[in-house]
């Protein structure tokens, strides 16, 4: 089974509740994926020290002016990303803001004054954490292709699954619907949906929830912080009026923050807290499923 845990907005608990559940979904087989290329952060809450494998992924293109430039100054009239810069009376790419779209090349009356290249677009790193294998991505500086990187992630992950090394994957996905969470949810099985009892929070999740259903995808929602909001009833409102199951409410708890400074999973920093209490309750619920 392929579980995607997502949310329309950053900061609502992703990444704290993913770290739990891999460690209370242990003995089930899973394997975790850090589907956020652009702020992974899974690998600090699973205590990764260490790098088991790190591979480059090359995807991205780039511009790049050889010598052969006369000045004109006809590629960066055309250039919508301001990718082009002059230094010292010299026309140069600044590598992080190109998107090697090839418009530059297209408008230079130079044949080969500028060439489009393959760039780097991030890296594919893989651990054995001491709770599961765990694959993350991160994505180079102003690079592309985030959901690609995490399409390549899945694919690790899936491997892991037909060889026998893993029978489940829980996948972190990142904040928004952009393309690396399209990525994310692409092929899921389950989402895990999270969210915070503010109308800021439910907004975002109402995206979310549409996403998941244009994929076909069986949701649940968590309401983490719980309590921070009394007389707030939209997150209720809205899982009625869709049918969404909540299968968890995690309340507000000062031991959250501690797990993270400390780089452990809450279950593991404070197991008798309320938010751990609660995080072992909906991994019983899931773990029903698998």
């Amino acid at each position: 089974m392929e579980i995607v845990v997502a949310s329309g907005k950053g900061g609502v608990g992703k990444s704290t509740i993913t770290a739990s559940l891999v460690q209370l979904l242990a003995d089930k087989g899973v394997a975790a994926v850090d589907a956020d290329a652009e702020a992974p952060n899974l690998h600090l809450l699973l205590d990764v020290k260490e790098w088991k494998e790190v591979r480059d992924i090359i995807s991205a293109k780039s511009a790049y002016i050889t010598d052969k430039c006369t000045q004109c100054g006809a590629c960066d009239n055309v250039c919508i990303y301001e990718a082009i810069e002059i230094k010292d009376g010299v026309h140069r790419i600044k590598d992080y803001l190109c998107e090697g779209c090839g418009a530059c090349r297209a408008v230079c009356p130079v044949k080969g004054a500028i060439v489009i290249e393959d760039a780097l677009s991030g890296w594919i790193r893989i651990a054995d954490t001491k709770h599961a294998p765990l694959v993350s991505a991160e994505l180079d500086v102003g690079r592309p292709n985030s959901g690609k990187l995490v399409a390549e992630e899945k694919e690790i992950a899936r491997s892991w699954v037909k060889e026998g090394r893993a029978k489940h994957i829980i996948v972190d996905s990142a904040a928004g619907i952009g393309c690396q969470v399209i990525a994310s949810i692409s092929g899921a099985d389950l989402a895990i949906l999270v969210s915070e009892p503010t109308p800021s929070s439910l907004s975002d999740l109402k995206r979310m929830y549409h996403l998941t259903k244009h994929f076909g995808v069986e949701a649940k929602l968590i309401i983490n912080k719980d309590g921070i909001n009394p007389t707030y009833r939209g997150l209720e409102e809205f899982s009625e009026n869709e049918n969404i199951e909540i299968i968890g409410r995690i309340p507000y708890d000062k031991a959250v923050p501690g797990s993270i400074t400390s780089m452990k999973t809450l279950v593991e920093y404070a197991p008798e807290s309320p938010s751990a209490r609660e995080m072992v309750k909906i991994a019983e619920y899931i773990g029903g499923m698998l």
